[in-house]
């Protein structure tokens, strides 16, 4: 390691790993097991405890605490992990737990997110990439989100629940079940208001793309079926309409049941 990207006040054990570009900011701590790749940079006051695996080009601020062993009374100190992929930006005071073995062992963070400050992640979570999570999102443990997801600030999750690709929700959403691709969804507890157009659109999908997904989400939101009967008139849209294969895969894994 360079010593000119380690700070003199900073405690990196001699079991890390860190590449020798990474930046490790004052009074950071940083345990053992945890290995950084290039480019990532950790700012003053971050804990960083393994076992932890980080990718290149993350930004780590402030008083960030990544990597402790999960909050849940059936952990007996197993060596369960965190990973977290390339390019995200995590924000001040979030808190990711690593994972259960009653579960995958594993908590899962993609690349290329935006996680805002006093984000929860807690354990065997798996988030995809490209996602944004605002300010004090919390998720409970086995939660998972898919690419592209948006949370808006203080959205709460209940443990289990699996969020669609290109969901968004509202401010102070509180979620219960499960939210298929491409909904909009609000309130305590969340109910489904739409599809997420205006995100689609900047995404590249085509305004025929965007209308067949808003026929999707009538068959199983506005026409009065159930959702059985939904799932059947879905299933024969998506073989001549690829963009609905998203939708029909989610609600035929999923366990907790959707927001209706």
């Amino acid at each position: 390691m360079q010593a000119t990207k380690i700070h003199a006040t900073a405690i990196v054990d001699a079991n890390a790993e860190l590449d020798s570009s990474v930046e490790v900011g004052a009074y950071s701590i940083i345990g053992a097991n945890v290995k950084i790749d290039a480019g990532t940079r950790v700012a003053p006051h971050v804990i960083i405890n393994g076992p932890t695996t980080i990718g290149k080009n993350n930004h780590i601020f402030q008083y960030s605490s990544l990597g402790e062993a999960p909050q849940d009374k059936k952990y007996k100190d197993e060596p369960t992990s965190l990973e977290i992929g390339d390019n995200n930006t995590i924000r001040e005071f979030c808190t990711f737990n690593r994972g259960t073995v009653q579960d995958k062992g594993m908590t899962k963070i993609g690349s290329d997110n935006w996680i805002m400050a006093y984000v929860h992640i807690a354990h065997d979570c798996e988030i995809g990439s490209h996602t944004i999570l605002a300010n004090n999102a919390s998720l409970a443990g086995h939660v998972s989100i898919d690419d592209y997801a948006i949370l808006g600030g203080f959205t709460l999750i209940h443990q289990f629940c699996k969020i669609g690709s290109h969901v968004i929700t509202a401010v102070g959403s509180v979620i219960f079940k499960d939210i298929p691709p491409y909904i909009t969804a609000a309130g305590y507890d969340a109910k489904p208001h739409g599809i997420n157009a205006e995100g689609l659109k900047r995404r590249g999908y085509s305004a025929e793309s965007i209308l067949q997904i808003k026929r999707a989400y009538k068959l199983l939101y506005r026409n009065g079926l159930s959702l059985d009967e939904a799932k059947i008139e879905l299933a024969t849209m998506q073989k001549t309409i690829p963009e609905i294969s998203p939708l029909t895969n989610f609600l035929s894994t999923s366990t907790r049941g959707i927001i209706r």
